[in-house]
């Protein structure tokens, strides 16, 4: 990991959605999808798009074009802020 990325600050918005590509990547064995993202953080899919690129532009994350959970976290896991739950207030069926 580059030492520039390490000393990058994000914001707490952005550190959640690492907090949380770093969590599902360890539960699950692979990097969330898109659509994980929306329904963890209760946003639409252009939101959720709209933070990947940013994040990726930001260079905190990398992806490979074409292939679907690619995402890799290019930030020392132990810079990532506690992931809090969302609350929301849409109610849920």
């Amino acid at each position: 990991m580059d030492a520039a990325i390490q000393k990058a600050a994000f914001s707490n918005k952005q550190g959640q959605y690492l907090a949380f590509i770093h969590a599902y990547t360890l539960v699950i064995g692979r990097p969330p999808a898109e659509a994980d993202m929306q329904r963890f953080f209760a946003v639409t899919p252009p939101s959720v798009h709209q933070m990947v690129l940013t994040l990726e532009r930001l260079g905190f994350i990398s992806r490979k074009p074409g292939i679907a959970r690619s995402i890799e976290l290019r930030v020392d896991p132990e810079t990532l802020p506690k992931l809090q739950p969302v609350i929301s207030s849409v109610q849920r069926y």
